[in-house]
């Protein structure tokens, strides 16, 4: 399941990659980049000007297996401006009695701002992993998010029958929790089927907006884009905009998200939305 040419070693991989963005002038730079084992970053981007700093994050193992440690760290310096993406979905391979894991630590400063725009991640059959996210924010640093979920490869068939993933979610700012959540999910868990639940769907997430106001205005403009497949709903809480998919369909939800993303970018951090060329190949 790995590429021949990234062959992991026998106890799993550990890789690290540490980011930082930096105001220069008018310019937001990639100032600082270090890595450990198979993670990288595609050199700076500026598709749309030198105010925002656009990356590409690499994994060339393709996905991640049981034994595997991956930590991302992301610093915004005070007014910075990045965008982060991957070229394509994340893989959570089956364990073979190894259990993986995977955290990533966002920080914004005053002034900043941060998209982090990852595409889906997919759990096959089999996994068995521990994922978290923390988002912090300092002052009127901004942040929009995608975090979004397949269980199996429907495409082929599969299901997620066997196997654990956790997940952990956190965002702060000024050290104050402004949304946490977490949950655990295990391979058919007839709790799946609850409505309360996941309804049965195989693909779930949210977009998640932090800014020190979200505007009433905002939520209902939100609220007129629906997804071509699945359910998804949209609401407001204190400095944060959540938007929810449930569904079947990674393709429907990941459209959803980037025409949410295309009215919520403007609206927080004043520019018109600038996909990343890398969402059309």
């Amino acid at each position: 399941m790995r590429d021949a040419g990234h062959a992991a070693p026998p106890f799993g991989w550990r890789a690290r990659l540490a980011l930082g963005f930096e105001r220069r002038g008018e310019r937001s730079v990639l100032a600082r980049r270090e890595h450990l084992g198979p993670l990288r970053v595609q050199k700076a981007l500026y598709p749309e000007g030198d105010a925002v700093s656009h990356a590409i994050l690499l994994h060339p193992p393709a996905g991640i297996a049981g034994g595997d440690s991956l930590t991302i760290d992301v610093s915004v310096g005070a007014s910075a401006s990045a965008l982060l993406t991957t070229p394509g979905a994340g893989k959570w391979y089956r364990a073979d009695g190894r259990r993986a894991e995977q955290r990533i630590h966002l920080n914004i400063e005053a002034g900043g701002s941060l998209e982090w725009l990852p595409q889906e991640s997919m759990v096959f059959d089999g996994a068995d992993g521990d994922a978290a996210l923390e988002v912090n924010l300092s002052g009127d640093a901004h942040f929009i998010g995608f975090d979004l979920w397949c269980l199996g490869r429907r495409a082929r068939g599969e299901r997620f029958e066997r196997g654990r993933m956790h997940t952990r979610l956190r965002i702060a700012r000024d050290g104050r929790p402004v949304f946490a959540e977490q949950a655990t999910l295990r391979g058919s868990d007839a709790r799946f089927a609850s409505a309360a639940v996941l309804g049965g769907a195989t693909v779930f997430g949210s977009l998640l907006a932090a800014a020190p106001n979200i505007d009433a205005s905002l939520i209902e403009a939100c609220r007129h884009e629906r997804p071509t497949a699945g359910l998804g709903a949209v609401t407001r809480l204190p400095g944060l905009l959540v938007a929810r998919y449930r569904g079947d369909d990674a393709e429907a939800a990941r459209h959803w998200f980037a025409a949410l993303w295309a009215i919520v970018r403007p609206a927080l951090l004043n520019r018109p939305a600038c996909p990343p060329r890398i969402w059309n190949t």
